[in-house]
Formats: structure tokens, sequence, C-alpha cells
């Protein structure tokens, strides 16, 4: 514990005035200096290591002995400590470790909002040599069409976090309207939009469901993907 409450009235507490009375300044620091020791170790200490640490020789030993007789120090089975410090301390590792939870659970959430909103996209093939004209315009092709496979999948996996907010009938068709690739095979629908967020997209979904139904069930052809198998259930 690198610190402990110190009241700005504690001068006026009837046992400290009862020390400065009788030992001034001198029986002032022996006890905040106590008090610093017990705090830093944040448990009881033996007595005599405690003691020793502080020099406390026949001159403060009659200090000593007025500080526990007051019930400023309390000695027990060879071992000094302080209530007050003691108490201070149990709740000081309470809300520590509340606060290491709050922020564990904080970094936890910020992390997961980034997986799901943060689009990954795979790159394409190298391009092979300029030598091989013709044979390397269908090289690229089938790489372009190999690339967008592979981005469905990306596409995919950022869904499945929101199947606890969504039924999995809703992440189906959103995810079979978004993933249609166009003519060349080489793009999904949602990445010809301008912006796409997810979540928004999801929540517009939801409350336009009744109005995309039909049109989609209708003129909307199924698109020539592999739906996860999951999702069939």
């Amino acid at each position: 514990m690198k610190y402990y409450l110190h009241d700005t009235s504690a001068f006026d507490d009837e046992k400290i005035s009862e020390l400065f009375i009788n030992f001034g300044y001198e029986g002032l620091g022996l006890f905040y200096t106590t008090l610093e020791k017990i705090g830093k170790q944040e448990k009881p200490i033996k007595t005599d290591i405690l003691k020793s640490q502080l020099r406390v020789g026949k001159r403060l030993e009659k200090c000593w002995s007025f500080m526990e007789e007051i019930g400023l120090i309390s000695s027990s089975n060879g071992e000094s400590f302080n209530n007050q410090i003691l108490n201070f301390s149990e709740t000081y590792q309470i809300k520590k470790e509340k606060t290491r939870e709050k922020v564990s659970e904080w970094r936890k959430k910020q992390a997961d909002i980034k997986n799901v909103t943060s689009y990954v996209p795979v790159s394409n093939l190298p391009k092979v040599k300029e030598s091989k004209v013709n044979e390397g315009k269908e090289d690229k092709k089938e790489a372009a069409i190999s690339s967008a496979a592979a981005r469905q999948k990306v596409f995919y996996n950022s869904l499945v976090p929101f199947l606890q907010e969504h039924p999995k009938e809703r992440i189906k068709q959103f995810y079979e309207y978004w993933s249609e690739l166009n003519k060349s095979q080489t793009k999904m629908r949602f990445e010809m939009e301008k912006t796409w967020e997810i979540p928004k997209r999801l929540t517009t979904w939801k409350n336009k469901e009744n109005d995309f139904k039909k049109p989609f069930e209708k003129s909307v052809p199924k698109p020539k993907i592999n739906t996860p198998a999951e999702w069939m259930d």
C-alpha cells in the first residue's frame, strides 16, 4: 500500500493529544513512522523487528508502551499492528481488485468491438510474369475469384458474434444478401457500398425486415455461394 488516509483533524484526537502531551513531537514522529511501516507491509509486523527498524531504545520504549496502553498501537503474539491501518488496507485491496476487474472487462469489450466491426481484407495472389499475357489474365481472374471466396468466410466470421443479439434466420438472410457476388464473381454486394458498419446495417435490416422479406424472396436469386452449414439447421 503506497499511502494511507491521514485526517487533517488527527491532532484533535484524544489519544493523539495524550501522546503529544506526554512525549511531544518525538512521540508523534514514532507513531506516524510506525504507521508507515505497518501500512507498507499491509499486515502485522513482528514487534522485535519493527522496534529494531525504528531504533526503539530505552528512551523510546516508554513511548512505545504508552502507545500500546492507550490503544494507538496493538501488540499480540509478538506482532504489532494498528487496527485503522489494517482496515484501510483491506478496503484498499477490495477497491483495487474491483478496479482491475472493471479495466479488464472494458478492454475485453473494446477488443470484441474491434473484432466485430473491423474488416480484414485478404490480399490477392501474387501477379504472374508479364510475358505470359493470356495465361496471366486467367490467373488473375482465378485469383480474384479465390480471394472473394476467402473474404466471404471473413464476412461470415464477422457476423457470428451477432447471433447473440439476432435470430439465426435473420443473420442467415443478411449474410446471403450482402455476400452475393457481382457478375465477375470478384466482389460481394457489401463491398460495393460507400459506407459499411455491421451493427447499424443489422439494425436497419431488423427495422425493415417485413419490407425486405417479400422482395428478397421473389426478386433476389440465391447467390452461388456455400451458406455455412450451421446456419442451415
